[in-house]
């Protein structure tokens, strides 16, 4: 997960409709209540409230908190035994910073899982370990097997968002 700008956070409304449908109240009804007019466009109430999801699973793990994702992927079905637990989600959320990297951070944490697994097939486990062991030379990763040129890219890309 490469460091980013700040998401952006559902606003009050689009929480309060979420909230509802969470509650049990069926999409269409916390929809036409809370946010109508993102009902356009064709759009359909089930979709907002997929939207709205998207939205905060996004916002969750840019800040390491798969936890709180996980919460707003259950099934439908399922949503109001998680209500209490997502609407303490939403109230902890907004408050969370966006994480930097430390150089003690397992790779997995900050790379694409590509990347990741051909990294740690050759013993690469840490930002650390990452640093050290990568040379600053071309054509660096043809001594990485299964890492590409593209997955390399994306490394090197990421080491140079690192504040040295």
């Amino acid at each position: 997960m490469p460091i980013s700008h700040p998401l952006p956070f559902p606003d009050s409304a689009s929480l309060a409709a979420l909230r509802t449908w969470y509650a049990g109240v069926g999409s269409r009804e916390a929809v036409e209540h809370y946010c109508p007019e993102q009902l356009g466009d064709g759009k359909s109430a089930r979709g907002v409230i997929g939207c709205i999801r998207r939205q905060l699973i996004d916002f969750a793990v840019s800040r390491h908190r798969d936890d709180l994702a996980k919460l707003f992927q259950c099934e439908a079905g399922e949503r109001t035994r998680h209500c209490k637990a997502v609407a303490s989600a939403i109230d902890v959320l907004p408050s969370l910073l966006i994480p930097h990297p430390k150089i003690s951070d397992p790779i997995d944490a900050w790379l694409p899982s590509r990347a990741v697994a051909a990294l740690r097939a050759h013993g690469i486990r840490t930002l650390a370990d990452l640093t050290v062991r990568i040379p600053r030379r071309r054509r660096w990763w043809l001594a990485i097997p299964s890492l590409g040129e593209r997955s390399a890219r994306r490394v090197e890309a990421f080491l140079r968002l690192i504040p040295r």
